[in-house]
């Protein structure tokens, strides 16, 4: 039986301990790589490998989307935008087209930085306007 490398015990366990808005941060980081990694995929040509990056941001989409509260005003909103991100990266994967990938990680980079600084914001408990 082998031992698990130290460095995927280390993931497991920042993945298993994490804040939930340190686990979404986490999974836009994520989105953000296997983006990066399809936009080089598709540069060199390799079509299997931009086609298994596209997929894993399409996972990682459809788990935050899954994941949303329903009846809420963000959460509607948040979800009309990962519907969209999602069709696009369909659309991306079937044209291997890199301008599709850009818009997507333009779109997942502000995803992202909002939701840093809301999430700097509730740690130093400022008021987010929400009672």
């Amino acid at each position: 039986m082998s031992m698990p490398s130290p460095y995927l015990q280390y993931q497991q366990n920042a993945v298993l301990g994490a804040a939930p808005e340190q686990l979404t941060l986490m999974l836009y980081n994520g989105a953000l790589r296997f983006l990066k990694q399809a936009l080089l995929a598709i540069d060199k040509k390799d079509a299997p490998g931009a086609h298994n990056a596209i997929v894993r941001v399409q996972a990682i989409i459809q788990y935050l989307r899954n994941t949303l509260k329903e009846g809420l005003d963000l959460s509607s909103s948040l979800d009309s935008l990962y519907d969209y991100l999602s069709r696009r990266l369909v659309e991306a994967n079937l044209k291997k087209d890199p301008l599709i990938l850009q818009e997507v990680t333009e779109l997942i980079e502000g995803l992202k930085d909002a939701w840093n600084q809301a999430a700097r914001q509730m740690k130093s408990g400022a008021s987010l306007g929400y009672e």
